[in-house]
């Protein structure tokens, strides 16, 4: 089996969808990698603002970083050898340098417009106006419409509400029910 690492510069998160600047880049290059596991590829990813461990546990890694600075990130390791490092190459480099068969590509509707709909909706999600306000504009200028960014809204705050609203129901029920009566669970907090 193909181990493939990625060694990602810092970012708050790899889909390229948060924060003010939408990277559509990043999110073609996360279904690039989930398509690689489809191939059974192995993929690991790291990112340099979260666990900095990974850069340092791994010698190629930090010794290239060392010569190279930040600059060579995202660094990409094909079974323990740098395969590529400061871009993310595209679905058939990949398949290349995993020894896969590559496959056209799948006709795609992810545009500019489309990310920041995205990026509205996990704004929403997490709870971030100024992401908003942001993307907001953003979509905006890209002519799309109030209609489609509410329906954005729509969704992630179904998304959103759905879990929180099972949550209380299931508070509900234990604080309605016979306490003893119902199984004791293991707490993930303590």
């Amino acid at each position: 089996m193909t181990n493939v690492e990625v060694f990602d510069p810092p970012m708050c998160c790899s889909t390229g969808v948060c924060g003010p600047n939408v990277d559509p880049a990043l999110a073609r290059f996360a279904a690039d990698l989930h398509w690689l596991t489809g191939k059974g590829v192995h993929v690991e990813r790291y990112n340099l603002s979260q666990q900095p461990q990974a850069f340092v546990a791994k010698q190629l890694v930090k010794s290239t970083m060392e010569k190279d600075g930040n600059g060579c990130l995202p660094l990409i390791l094909v079974d323990g050898r740098i395969a590529s490092k400061g871009s993310y190459p595209g679905r058939g480099e990949l398949a290349r340098l995993c020894g896969v068969d590559a496959e056209p590509p799948a006709p795609t509707i992810y545009n500019d417009a489309v990310a920041e709909l995205v990026a509205i909706g996990a704004a929403i999600a997490a709870n971030c106006e100024p992401c908003f306000k942001f993307h907001f504009q953003q979509a905006k200028k890209l002519g799309v419409s109030r209609e489609d960014m509410m329906r954005a809204v729509k969704t992630a705050q179904s998304v959103k509400e759905t879990p929180a609203e099972a949550m209380l129901q299931l508070a509900h029920r234990y604080l309605e029910g016979d306490s003893t009566a119902l199984p004791v669970v293991q707490s993930c907090c303590g």
